[in-house]
């Protein structure tokens, strides 16, 4: 079994030997050898295998000038190292280099020369196999380039943990470790190249993009990864593409229809430059321009697209580049190269490809001639040569003569990751051969011998790996095997001097940098198209402008959008905004929802005109009751001022100025404390009122339907009584606002609800119940108010302003009638302003209603405010209450004696007249002429029913001598001899002190009989104080008249003497 096995891996090796002759490897002789994978060429030939024949080996065709010069520096940095006196002393290096051809299969069958050694030498199999010269093991594989490739070689590799270390395959899939046991990069993971892109697309504010991947292992993971970024970033993906150098026409030209009909114009492409190729040739041949292509590090500097014919297409180029790095005396290694080199295989066809020549001791069919004749009537020849035909080489060119890819050291990225890659694997064969026994990485801290290392002992110290290189930056590979590294922004410019394509570094990416700050680009250096400044739009929709916001479109992507404006009360003050921000609560959107503002307060203001024109009424009604506080106060004694209950009209004034002034509160940005108090102001101040009234009212009102006044009446007539009852109809309603303040005190209130631009400061009641029970017993006292006045209203207009109070009962309750809807339909300070001016119509018609008339007599009609017109009009009320009483019983009389003897007299006429003075039958003496000459009367109108009644009253000034005539003859002629109780009480009050204070008990004269002429005087309290004028005012003294009827009836008015 065991020769078999052996006898197997010799064949395995040997055809892998046989595959790669002395001209397809470079190689040297070593104490360890390094092994390297290149792309020396960018493809293989296709070709068709009919299996007629044994199959052949496919040539490698393409030359890649750059793949050389990556191959030329892992050669150096090992010539550098076995020639440092520190690293490695006494140990060289060797190597066995392959090319790839850029495909898997002919890196597989340079692994497997690899491999097959190494298990040689594991099998320990010389003495079997009776090998003549023994062959290192190859300890550690620098390469390979592609991912795709690197992946199928970490495969094979990592089945014998050979430590892979890659210089330029980033896909992230090589991350893995369970998959990828013994693979290492000297290159960051495409992870951080697809967000960079990303970024990059975000910056310039791109959201509508296509994309294109190599259909590779490198390919598919970038784009993958480039697709999680984009949809975090709200970028769209127009269409998606894959690739391959070796596909076939059809599937190129769909591609190409695909981004021509596209209106993204931005392109994603994760490829390397032989996979590229293809697809920008045809591009270049449709001539489509005006794309932006955002290039992977695979191919963004790649020497097959960078090309000066393709820049008119594809020259707003902006790609990622490895850093660059500073390998020192690398320019004069490469401009050693010969084509005689003993060590390397590839150096021939090298100077073949360069020179455009070919060298006369090689044979006319080797493969280096034979795959550049069959790429060059192909096509795809690189060579410089036009003809089918190459002159010989004479070996001793000037290779800095000719400009090609191998010599453009200026930009030494993917070459400083293969120098950083040798110098790894020496490093870690340093830490082998410095190892001191007890503090080694293998078991019980041994160490591994330098002189039978072993792969896997190398690979354990790789990932243990930590050193300084050449540029002072700390080198070490983290638990997946990569090393992060920053980027280089290129943009592709052409030329000015020689036309060729130049890469202009734009920025930078820093990985290391928190997220946000890791991409920095020069747009002052970026050249669109080769000359434009403008950056190019690639969006599915237009910008919105500030003040919009991005609206879904069904059935479009969400980069595919409608602008739509900001609702009220909502911003954007960025362009694109996908959702417009809420303002705060006390701002508003202005007219183009660009910002916010603060929102207008509003309340009822002193300042506004409405606030104005309120606090003028208010003054005006405080004014006008100080006037009329002060004509009252002024015209104290007056009969008018007296007859009003003097005391309670102070105090029904004082009240009228406290419900204007309480207006005042409900004007002015509300406050806690005003909130709290304008409504009991308000509440109190008319209750006051209200129970003024009432009682002023109901005291006459007891008086005159009084038949005898007693004592109780006395007490109940009390001014201290008035007040008492004042106060407690008032107390009530403090009750109730001290309750409501308690429970659920009002206070100021910011509404934001009622109209969105608008904050309306108001005050919030607290509890509209309580509001109610205010304003509804204010209603009731003045409903009971108004019913006392109504029943009041025949009542000498002297005693009681019946009427006037009537009215102004009728207007408080239509204003507080018509406040109650309008106070609940207005809002803001409206509502204040209805309660202002419920407030102060009400006010306005309690004092105009109460106050006005009687202001007026006082001020201009003096002669109507004496003691006189008072009495006359209290006489003219009890003769019309008299002489309706006695009409009503006549006429019940004629009624009755009609029906009894049949008679048809007349009715007695409604209309009754009186004889004026000089009719008189009885002319009076010379002497009472004069007498009467000296008296004062007065004429008063009485209607009652349908007629009217002239009466007219004299008045003597009281005598010193006089008062024996009080009790002269009364003659009587009244048919009635039983008068009506109403009349005997309004005769009763006929001499009523109209001049006591107000609140002294008022004096009668009543008669106790009908039949009696004599008078009964009854005094008041105020008798008590003594005999003064004020209190004992002389009584009238009526003259006897006859009054006829015109239905033959006759009144005869009692003539009363004082």
């Amino acid at each position: 079994m065991t020769s078999y096995s052996c006898c197997l891996i010799l064949l395995l090796f040997t055809w892998s030997t046989a595959a790669y002759g002395p001209n397809q490897r470079a190689q040297k002789k070593g104490d360890i050898i390094l092994g390297g994978l290149f792309p020396i060429h960018f493809g293989v030939a296709a070709k068709d295998q009919d299996l007629k024949s044994r199959p052949e080996s496919v040539e490698c065709i393409r030359y890649n000038f750059r793949g050389f010069r990556w191959l030329q520096a892992m050669i150096f940095a090992i010539e550098e190292i076995n020639s440092s006196p520190t690293l490695l002393p006494n140990m060289t290096l060797g190597y066995r280099i392959f090319d790839t051809c850029n495909t898997v299969s002919k890196a597989l069958e340079a692994t497997l020369s690899f491999v097959a050694q190494n298990k040689i030498d594991s099998l320990n199999l010389d003495e079997f196999c009776n090998c003549s010269e023994h062959i290192p093991s190859t300890i550690a594989v620098v390469g390979a380039t592609g991912s795709g490739i690197s992946t199928a070689v970490a495969n094979l590799l990592g089945l014998f943990y050979i430590p892979q270390v890659s210089y330029a395959s980033s896909s992230r899939l090589l991350s893995n470790k369970n998959q990828f046991k013994s693979f290492l990069r000297t290159i960051p993971n495409d992870e951080h190249q697809a967000t960079a892109m990303a970024d990059i697309i975000e910056y310039f504010r791109w959201n509508w993009v296509g994309t294109i991947a190599a259909d590779d292992d490198y390919g598919r993971p970038g784009i993958e990864k480039f697709r999680e970024e984009a949809e975090e970033r709200d970028i769209c993906i127009d269409f998606s593409e894959l690739i391959s150098q070796y596909s076939d026409e059809e599937e190129i030209q769909q591609v190409v229809e695909v981004i021509q009909n596209s209106t993204a114009r931005v392109i994603v492409v994760f490829s390397s430059g032989p996979d590229l190729e293809p697809l920008i040739k045809e591009i270049v041949r449709r001539n489509i321009t005006g794309k932006i292509w955002l290039a992977s590090e695979a191919w963004a500097s790649s020497s097959l697209i960078a090309m000066p014919e393709f820049f008119r297409v594809i020259g707003s180029t902006i790609g990622f580049a490895l850093k660059a790095g500073q390998i020192p005396g690398f320019r004069e290694f490469l401009q050693k190269v010969h084509p005689k080199s003993t060590n390397n295989g590839f150096a021939k066809e090298f100077w073949e490809e360069t020179f455009n020549c070919y060298l006369p001791d090689g044979s006319k069919n080797s493969p280096a001639s034979t795959s550049f004749h069959k790429g060059h009537e192909e096509g795809l020849g690189a060579g410089n040569g036009t003809s089918a035909f190459r002159p010989p080489c004479t070996g001793d060119e000037n290779i800095t003569s000719v400009e090609t890819p191998y010599m453009d050291y200026t930009h030494l990225r993917i070459s400083y990751n293969v120098y950083l890659a040798v110098y790894s694997i020496a490093h870690a064969l340093q830490d082998i051969y410095t190892c001191t026994p007890g503090k080694g990485l293998f078991t019980n801290g041994s160490c591994a011998d330098i002189k039978k290392v072993e792969a896997w002992q190398v690979l354990k110290h790789l990932r243990h790996l930590n050193f300084t290189n050449n540029m002072g930056e700390q080198v070490d590979f983290d638990e997946f095997g990569d090393l992060v590294g920053n980027y280089s922004i290129i943009n592709w410019h052409l030329s000015p001097e020689d036309g060729s394509v130049v890469f202009e570094e734009v920025g930078h990416y820093n990985v290391y940098a928190k997220k946000g700050e890791r991409l920095f680009i020069n747009e002052n250096k970026i050249l669109w198209g080769g000359f434009s400044k403008e950056v190019p739009f690639s969006n599915c929709s237009r910008d919105c402008l500030p003040g919009t916001r991005k609206g879904i479109i069904e059935g479009e992507p969400t980069c595919c959008f409608e602008c739509v404006d900001c609702p009220d009360g909502e911003y954007s003050d960025e362009t694109d905004a996908s959702a417009c921000d809420k303002c705060p609560e006390d701002y508003w959107s202005n007219e183009n929802h660009t910002s916010c503002i603060p929102k207008q307060i509003e309340f009822l203001a002193w300042t506004e005109p409405f606030g104005i024109a309120l606090t003028l009424f208010a003054v005006l009604g405080i004014f006008l009751t100080s006037f009329v506080l002060g004509v009252f106060t002024k015209f104290r004694n007056t009969p008018i001022v007296k007859a009003t209950n003097r005391e309670l009209s102070y105090l029904l004034l004082f009240s009228l100025l406290c419900c204007f002034s309480s207006s005042l509160f409900f004007i002015g940005e509300p406050q806690n404390w005003t909130c709290r108090l304008r409504q009991p102001a308000f509440g109190i101040s008319f209750v006051l009122c209200i129970s003024c009234i009432l009682v002023k009212t109901n005291r006459v009102l007891l008086v005159f339907e009084a038949k005898i006044p007693t004592s109780l009446h006395r007490k109940w007539w009390g001014l201290n009584l008035q007040f008492l009852l004042v106060f407690l109809c008032t107390f009530v309603q403090i009750v109730i606002c001290v309750i409501w303040l308690y429970t659920a005190p009002p206070s100021s209130y910011r509404n934001h609800e009622l109209e969105d631009e608008i904050i309306f400061i108001t005050c919030h009641e607290g509890s509209l119940m309580a509001l109610g029970f205010l304003i509804g017993y204010t209603c009731l006292l003045a409903a009971i108010c108004f019913f006392f006045a109504f029943k009041s209203r025949k009542l000498p207009e002297n005693f009681n302003e019946a009427k006037f109070i009537t009215f102004s009962m009728l207007i408080f309750f239509i204003v507080w009638i018509s406040f109650i809807p309008a106070y609940a339909s207005t809002y803001g300070k409206f509502v204040s302003a209805v309660e202002v001016i419920a407030i102060l119509a009400a006010s306005f018609g309690l004092l105009a209603c109460i106050f006005f008339n009687k202001v007026y007599i006082i001020l201009f009609k003096p002669s109507r405010n004496t003691i006189e017109e008072v009495r006359c009009s209290t006489a003219a009320h009890a003769f019309k209450v008299a002489a309706r009483a006695t009409l009503r019983r006549s006429n019940v009389s004629r009624k009755r004696s009609n029906s009894l003897g049949g008679s048809t007299g007349s009715t007695p006429s409604s209309s009754i007249s009186s004889k004026s003075n000089h009719e008189d039958p009885f002319p009076l003496p010379a002497c009472a002429e004069r007498q009467r000459q000296q008296q004062r009367g007065c004429k008063q109108k009485v209607s009652f029913g349908s007629g009217t009644v002239t009466l007219s009253l004299s008045f003597e000034e009281p005598q010193k001598n006089a008062m024996a005539n009080r009790n002269a003859k009364r003659r009587n002629s009244l048919e009635a001899q039983n008068s009506d109780d109403s009349l005997m009480r309004h005769r009763a009050l006929l001499p009523l002190q109209i001049n006591e204070p107000l609140g002294a008990e008022p004096s009668f004269q009543a008669a106790s009989s009908p039949e009696t002429s004599s008078q009964e005087s009854v005094v008041g309290d105020n008798k008590e104080e003594g005999p003064s004028p004020e209190a004992e005012p002389s009584l009238p003294s009526v003259n006897s008249r006859n009054f006829i009827g015109t239905g033959g009836g006759s009144v005869t008015e009692n003539t009363v003497h004082s």
